[in-house]
């Protein structure tokens, strides 16, 4: 088995650590990995704001990109959503839309892939700390990925799992959400964080980097001490 890893652009530029845990993890349960350096942004932004011209430049080339990988892996829920759900429907052409189909059905966020592909739910991690777990809404409302990072969660040796109240709950960010609609983005976030705070939490642990980013900087502001660990991160030992 060889997988490809598809580094989204938040981790990319503002995260690696995320993209070096996820390299680690894999690598621990024996899988070939590579990284086709060609990669860019997978078009979500752009699709997002109403650009689909330039989203389907860029799923395109995407496409092109990892068109012979036997799979593809990401660290975020929103952007394999955005090939599994969206790439298909961006293309009038029909032989394009079957390759679409075809890349999507390769695609998956991490702990989908580790679950459902690799049938691992154990992988050797330590953790020691009360840990509640945020569900991020791509991965629950577009993948319906929803008891995987807890099955891979509740594994982990030390660990003490808290429920967060309204764990399904968005936490605000929604990409360009927060900036277009900050007032709004900033309310959902404090409810986010007021059910942190309820749970007594050290760590807040998620799949997508745009949600721990925003809880983070809202904990940070208000000085609140839980940390925000992607689930890579958790699961490699960080």
């Amino acid at each position: 088995m060889k997988v490809s890893l598809f580094i989204t652009c938040l981790v990319d530029q503002l995260f690696p650590q995320v993209g070096v845990s996820m390299v680690e993890v894999l690598r621990r349960l024996g899988i070939e990995l590579d990284f086709p350096e060609a990669q860019t942004c997978c078009g979500q932004p752009a699709f997002n704001s109403g650009y689909h011209a330039q989203a389907r430049e860029l799923a395109e080339r995407f496409i092109n990109v990892f068109d012979e990988s036997q799979y593809i892996v990401t660290p975020s829920g929103s952007c394999a959503s955005m090939v599994k759900v969206f790439y298909a429907d961006l293309f009038e052409d029909a032989a394009q839309r079957e390759r679409a189909r075809r890349l999507a059905a390769r695609t998956y966020e991490f702990s989908e892939f580790l679950v459902n592909v690799l049938k691992v739910e154990d992988v050797g991690a330590q953790f020691r700390g009360r840990v509640a777990l945020h569900q991020s809404c791509h991965l629950l409302r577009e993948l319906n990925v929803r008891t995987e990072p807890r099955k891979l969660l509740s594994a982990v040796r030390g660990i003490e799992m808290v429920e967060l109240e309204r764990a399904d709950a968005c936490c605000g960010f929604g990409g360009l959400f927060a900036i277009k609609y900050a007032q709004i983005s900033g309310g959902i976030l404090q409810e986010k964080i007021d059910c942190i705070e309820r749970s007594g939490a050290d760590v807040i642990v998620a799949s997508d980097m745009g949600c721990l980013m925003h809880i983070s900087g809202g904990l940070s502001r208000q000085r609140i001490p839980v940390r925000t660990l992607h689930i890579a991160e958790l699961l490699a030992g960080k």
